[in-house]
């Protein structure tokens, strides 16, 4: 009987040290896939909006290696590249319709002779990386190559073996399905690429990816695409303002790339644009021709002190703070306890615009140092509980502000 009852202890003191160890690997591997899944997107990319350029806004499906190289090398050439312009990324229509009798995406022979590595090698070479483009579909949205749904892990490799640094992923063709299911898919694709690429989710805005892109892309579309208009940019960052809360260092709210030089807006228009895209922590993606830019382009796309605010390390998105009717003001926090200020006049007449510390965030009473980031100088007098500025039609005024020392 005694001799019973001792076994009987030892099978349940096995059973019962079993079931802690079971239930400690469980734990162990449940631990493991969250963490995983928290860091779906580690990949140490985007902790500022990114800067570059794409080829569509421009050029559309009419691109080749040279104009690829040639804008690589204006980049370099105007300066652009040390402002952190850094990203070059083919767009649309870089491929063959047909894949090779292994699966793979072929670069267009006519267009690309040279091939897709030998294209990295070059910009690589300069200082720069190479962006990509392919869809969460069966084609892309020209229809003139193939989309990588159902080779996502297979398209993921070949363009880690190119040297691809960026991929914007469209959402055409897809058969209707849920982008909150494709997308992923290539996220996890490309974490076992064996290469840190930026993950860009041209989603348009379909299934609000600001509430889901964070676990999957690096900067995700909120709104469809743009065009070289007053009325198309305006309504871009107001689609985009309302996901501001979810803009964080890693992950961008992305309204589209800059139409700033392709000549549909005027000069005070692209301000704004620029602005505005800067306070929102846009991504800065050029959409022009560098090779030929105006002397007015070029001041607009390289004010060092505009695209500081969007490159400022505190990461979060400006917004409206305030709205009476056609006037507007957008702050944000930047690091160091400053703010920055965008007085937007959308309406048709000149018109005086004030900002008071109580709608931006500052402190009463605070004095304030101002400094007007377009004309590139610091205010003479110190401003207390308000900033007024007569503003032009469609165009603004964009400030600076810190605690006077």
């Amino acid at each position: 009987m005694e001799r019973r009852i001792g076994c009987e202890m030892v099978v349940a003191l096995m059973t019962l040290l079993l079931f802690s160890l079971t239930s400690v690997t469980a734990t162990k591997l449940h631990n493991h896939e969250d963490q995983f899944r928290r860091n779906l997107l580690a990949n140490g990319l985007g902790r500022t909006p990114p800067m570059g350029w794409n080829s569509w806004n421009h050029f559309n499906c009419q691109i080749n290696e040279k104009i690829i190289r040639e804008t690589a090398d204006a980049l370099v050439s105007t300066g652009l590249s040390k402002l952190g312009y850094t990203y070059v990324n083919i767009d649309d229509c870089w491929a063959e319709l047909n894949r090779d009798d292994k699966g793979n995406l072929v670069a267009k022979k006519s267009t690309f002779p040279s091939g897709i590595k030998a294209l990295a090698d070059y910009v690589h070479s300069k200082g720069l990386k190479l962006g990509i483009y392919s869809d969460a579909g069966y084609f892309t949205c020209s229809k003139k190559m193939p989309g990588s749904l159902g080779h996502e892990f297979q398209d993921a490799k070949t363009f880690a073996s190119w040297g691809i640094d960026y991929l914007k992923y469209d959402n055409c063709n897809n058969g209707g399905s849920n982008p909150t299911v494709r997308y992923p898919i290539m996220t996890r694709a490309l974490m076992m690429a064996g290469r840190p690429i930026f993950f860009s989710l041209c989603e348009w805005g379909d299934m609000h990816p600001a509430l889901w892109g964070a676990k999957v892309g690096n900067s995700w579309r909120t709104t469809n695409d743009i065009s070289d208009s007053w009325e198309s940019m305006i309504s871009k960052a107001d689609m985009n303002e309302f996901y501001a809360e979810y803009a964080r260092p890693g992950g961008w709210n992305d309204p589209d790339m800059l139409e700033v030089g392709n000549g549909g807006m005027t000069k005070d228009e692209y301000i704004v644009h620029f602005s505005l895209w800067a306070i929102s922590k846009a991504p800065l993606l050029l959409g022009c021709d560098v090779r030929n830019m105006t002397k007015e382009t070029m001041e607009i796309v390289a004010n060092k002190e505009v695209i500081a605010v969007n490159q400022d390390s505190l990461g979060v998105q400006g917004k409206k703070v305030r709205m009476e009717g056609d006037l507007e003001i957008w702050a944000g926090p930047l690091s160091g306890y400053r703010v920055a200020v965008v007085l937007l006049n959308r309406g048709p007449w000149r018109i005086a615009i004030t900002a008071n510390w109580k709608d931006i965030g500052i402190p009463p009473k605070s004095v304030i140092e101002a400094r007007d980031l377009w004309e590139h100088k610091t205010l003479m007098r110190p401003f207390v509980n308000k900033l007024t500025a007569t503003v032009d039609p469609h165009a603004c005024k964009m400030y600076v502000l810190k605690p006077k020392a």
